[in-house]
């Protein structure tokens, strides 16, 4: 029986997923003109996106809200329920609001339709009836109806929530696209944490520098006394560079493993012999997830850092990233 039980709760489970996942994709089918105007009017004001809306709707409106300010268009929730008593002092002419509500007849949303009407202040609509007093009054109007709720009761906003959040996210990103956010910009708004160590540090501000500590070596140097220079240096490689000083090659200790069980003799290898041609570079003004994503992606701990002439300036092990915290 309890067996029974548990699987009937894990395929409850398998259908709240696939009733939300088929909410999301609908909103597919209703994202064109509306959307391109609404980036047009957000991208042209001068002043913020205000978010507002009730209960479960208000909750989504505080997470659209913060992730359009986390992409560069600055946003503000607004409370309604609070708007009547002072708070709807925050909406300016230059502003732009979105309004979200499911049923489009939230009472505290319309009791701020006069203000927003009296001000001209644009209006985006969130809701589920287009000829509902919000829908009617919206200037841009975006359809999160659903065909039911994932809740069996039919009455808890789960699949209309999750909705409104997709179309939030979609028209968040668009604004991205369209502002040409970047990377850099991003750490402007996350400093701290994860999602700022990540885009915080390029390459040159966790590399090894100092020319002196650079385990560099020369293609005609012998095996024996590159494996001597990687021992001293303690980084696990040395860069091989030609007579022109561009790198050609990189010897790791697992190549010297290798090669000591290859060949009988070692003493009469040179590093041209037995290096690893063309070995993987980045720059010291790539960012320092790209060099993570390299160690990922080639299964290795180290880079060399090489200038535009492929000159070796600099090394970055993946204990510098360790350190940063990037990794």
């Amino acid at each position: 029986m309890e067996i029974k039980q548990k699987s009937t709760m894990v395929e409850l489970a398998k259908e709240v997923f696939r009733i939300e996942a088929d909410s999301i994709l609908k909103l597919q089918e209703r994202i064109g003109e509306n959307l391109e105007k609404a980036l047009s009017v957000i991208i042209n004001s001068k002043g913020r996106v205000i978010v507002t809306g009730m209960g479960k709707s208000g909750h989504i409106g505080r997470k659209i809200a913060a992730t359009l300010s986390s992409t560069g268009t600055p946003a503000y929730y607004l409370h309604p329920a609070e708007s009547t008593h002072g708070d709807s002092g925050i909406i300016t002419r230059e502003d732009v609001v979105i309004a979200i509500s499911n049923s489009g007849e939230t009472t505290e949303l319309l009791n701020l339709l006069p203000l927003i009407k009296r001000f001209e202040v644009p209006l985006i609509v969130f809701a589920g009836n287009q000829n509902s007093t919000l829908g009617k009054c919206a200037d841009i109007y975006f359809d999160i109806s659903v065909e039911k709720e994932a809740c069996p009761l039919g009455k808890a906003p789960t699949a209309s929530t999750t909705a409104t959040l997709a179309m939030g996210d979609a028209l968040a990103i668009c604004l991205l696209k369209k502002r040409g956010f970047s990377t850099e910009d991003f750490l402007l708004y996350h400093p701290s944490g994860a999602l700022g160590k990540g885009v915080l540090y390029v390459v040159g501000d966790l590399m090894l520098k100092d020319m002196a500590m650079l385990p560099i070596a020369h293609e005609n140097d012998t095996f024996l006394e590159t494996v001597d220079l990687i021992s001293k240096k303690r980084l696990g490689c040395a860069l091989i560079v030609d007579e022109e000083g561009k790198l050609t090659g990189l010897l790791t200790d697992g190549d010297i493993r290798r090669i000591l069980l290859r060949y009988p003799d070692v003493s009469v290898l040179t590093n041209k012999t037995v290096m690893t041609v063309n070995p993987k570079t980045i720059s010291a003004d790539d960012m320092a997830t790209k060099a993570l994503a390299y160690m990922e992606k080639y299964s290795i701990t180290a880079l060399a850092v090489c200038d535009d002439n492929l000159k070796p300036i600099g090394i970055i092990h993946i204990h510098d990233l360790l350190r940063a915290g990037v990794a």
